[in-house]
């Protein structure tokens, strides 16, 4: 059994899968409570699937981009549990959560995330029939698979046919909409589904694709967009 683990935003999210089944799926907006209320949600989650921490085989953690403070309340609890039991960890890139619940489509994808102070954290997929790839190519003056701006400044990019998805205010979407050649995911489509984080780190799992828990670090932004970790 995996537990994945997503604190990326104040979109939190915990999921206990196995390979047939997410046996349990918690989300929640935290605001800025992450540090008080992921421990105690953890334990609550456990408790009503009658688990325990002995059957986790590996853990799944989103690794942004997304807030400073809240990746590093996540990483550290994963990081945490995997030292004290000895389990390994698989960090998934959080725009590629959102990605990969997607259906696929010829038309590229861009995943986005909000970045703090109007600013989108945004990278472009491509489906290669069988999943979405980042394609940090696809988008004009792209310099880099994950990179920030506006939405003004998204939108002046998009010069084809584009779906996009993600984590977006209520004037955000409105004003995407808006672009005729923009396809706006469903806000129900836009959530970074933790059971799609633990889905994506089990297959990594079963292929012994494990990270070294001593050197994960979270993905952030500069100002100017370039992902650094």
């Amino acid at each position: 059994m995996l537990l994945a683990v997503d604190t990326s935003t104040t979109q939190v999210g915990l999921a206990l899968y196995n390979e047939d089944e997410v046996i349990a799926e918690m989300m929640w907006s935290s605001k800025q409570h992450h540090t008080t209320q992921l421990a105690s949600a953890l334990s609550d989650l456990m408790k009503r699937c009658d688990a325990s921490m002995d059957k986790i085989q590996a853990l799944g953690v989103a690794i942004g981009p997304g807030s400073f403070t809240s990746l590093r309340v996540g990483l550290s609890l994963v990081k945490g549990i995997a030292f004290a039991r000895n389990i390994p960890v698989i960090g998934i890139p959080t725009l590629d959560v959102i990605a990969s619940a997607q259906p696929l489509d010829k038309k590229p994808l861009i995943s986005v995330l909000q970045a703090g102070r109007t600013r989108l954290a945004f990278s472009v997929y491509q489906s290669d029939k069988k999943q979405w790839q980042a394609d940090g190519a696809a988008l004009s003056e792209s310099k880099g698979q994950i990179r920030s701006g506006t939405v003004d400044e998204l939108l002046s990019q998009i010069e084809e046919s584009t779906l996009v998805a993600g984590e977006l205010t209520s004037e955000q979407r409105k004003k995407i909409s808006k672009h005729k050649k923009v396809l706006l995911a469903s806000p129900a489509n836009c959530i970074k589904r933790p059971a799609v984080l633990a889905e994506l780190a089990w297959n990594r799992f079963q292929n012994n694709d494990v990270d070294d828990v001593a050197t994960l670090a979270p993905i952030y932004l500069h100002v100017a967009g370039t992902p650094i970790s």
